[in-house]
């Protein structure tokens, strides 16, 4: 059993392109004999965002403190503590904070989504 305090774990910047003022903690893992998801949880910056991209994995979101929207393709949809998202494999998807404060979300992806590729769309690169 793992058992932290999510403040204790590193945050690291996003690093991949279009993505602005986003850190990132890996909560739990496979390096944490966890076998089938990982859990990731999620800071964005006021005015920040997220890359616009897309995978071919799925995954699901809780949003834990602030404001924003995840834009789905070309539509937006308002995000605030509470919400849940599911992203489908493949679809186009951005989170922004709009909001004053920082936005926080869990993100759960399946392990075997660890070191695939993630697409930046086209519209949106570096």
């Amino acid at each position: 059993m793992k058992v932290e305090r999510s403040a204790n774990i590193p945050a690291r910047p996003v690093e991949m392109p279009g993505a602005s003022g986003c850190l990132v903690r890996q909560l739990v893992g496979e390096a944490d004999g966890a076998p089938n998801f990982a859990m990731r949880q999620f800071e964005v910056a006021p005015g920040g965002h997220t890359p616009r991209h897309f995978h071919d994995y799925e995954h699901e979101v809780f949003v834990l403190e602030g404001r924003g929207e995840v834009v789905e393709g070309d539509q937006s949809h308002a995000l605030s503590a509470g919400d849940v998202i599911f992203v489908k494999p493949n679809e186009i998807h951005q989170f922004r904070n709009t909001g004053p404060l920082p936005m926080k979300f869990l993100c759960l992806i399946p392990n075997s989504a660890t070191g695939k590729a993630v697409s930046v769309a086209p519209e949106c690169g570096p």
